[in-house]
């Protein structure tokens, strides 16, 4: 008898394959920058790898935005992640992420490549349109819908945005009662998430409360997570002080300001960027319901 986990690591073999062909054929350079950083930038919500008075990154955002500043256009990288207090059906404190970056692109972009990246995947995995996930059928033909994060609450939360945001229960209320509703029977972009949930993101011109920033939503599972890259150093200055403070005030540990993200800040053109998982990818092509399945290793088998 095959092995289950054989089959899904050769499925997840095949659709790393068909990312690279995807991004190279749209003139992306694939690129590799370190695991390893001196500074991370200060995010509340995730906690890190010390090594050796480094940190293991929790994504290769820092290295990726310089790169653009420094002129490479359009970029992608497919590489290893660490986040510590990860680990369930669905998280992995050791993960793989692809992350592009493209110059003089939107979020609206980056939500159009995500509808040709992923029936691209499914056609070079024979698949088709029509994607099998956990009893369901969900259909992948563009396009898809756009649902903002207002109307999600009115639509699947016990109370009103403005109530969750009041009482810090945003995070409660989308990962309780919306995210499970999303996306089973076609994709969905969730998007427009209010300005203090999106701490690097370019805020919209036409209503500055909320930014550019949207979560792709497949069978139930968050992929990715993109947004119009705020490039006003700074701005992002005052809202890396303003992260510092709710670490402070959290407890957790408060490192400098990673001063070379700053500068090259500068000099990034307007642009945008999208991280999107890729064990929660191989989840959704190998029909998988545990993250456990569709990688070679976990933490317990080492």
């Amino acid at each position: 008898m095959v092995d289950p986990k054989h089959i899904h690591l050769k499925r997840r073999a095949a659709m790393i394959a068909a990312i690279r062909g995807f991004f190279t054929a749209n003139g992306y350079l694939e690129v590799e920058t370190p695991l390893r950083l001196p500074l991370p930038l200060p995010e509340a919500h995730i906690e890190l790898f010390d090594s050796e008075g480094w940190v293991l990154q929790p994504s290769p955002e820092t290295c990726m935005k310089r790169l653009l500043a420094a002129g490479h256009p359009k970029i992608f990288q497919i590489c290893k992640c660490f986040r510590k207090a990860e680990r369930g059906r669905r998280h992995l404190p050791e993960m793989t992420l692809l992350e592009w970056y493209a110059a003089g692109d939107t979020y609206t972009d980056l939500m159009v490549c995500c509808e040709a990246l992923l029936p691209r995947i499914a056609c070079e995995l024979g698949s088709g349109a029509i994607l099998p996930y956990q009893g369901r059928r969900i259909d992948l033909t563009p396009p898809w819908q756009r649902l903002t994060v207002r109307e999600a609450f009115d639509r699947f939360a016990a109370m009103p945005l403005e109530a969750a945001l009041a009482q810090g229960r945003f995070d409660e209320m989308m990962g309780l009662m919306i995210e499970p509703n999303l996306g089973l029977e076609r994709p969905v972009f969730l998007t427009d998430y209010p300005a203090e949930h999106a701490s690097l993101a370019r805020l919209a011109a036409e209503d500055p409360a909320v930014a550019e920033r949207f979560e792709l939503y497949v069978g139930g599972l968050e992929l990715c997570n993109g947004f119009s890259e705020l490039n006003d150093p700074a701005e992002q200055r005052r809202r890396f002080a303003a992260e510092q403070e709710r670490m402070q005030a959290a407890g957790k540990r408060v490192r400098p300001l990673p001063e070379t993200f700053l500068a090259a800040l500068a000099h990034m053109p307007a642009g945008a960027g999208n991280a999107l998982g890729i064990d929660r990818l191989a989840m959704l092509f190998c029909d998988a319901a545990a993250i456990d399945t569709v990688v070679a290793f976990v933490p317990e088998q080492l």
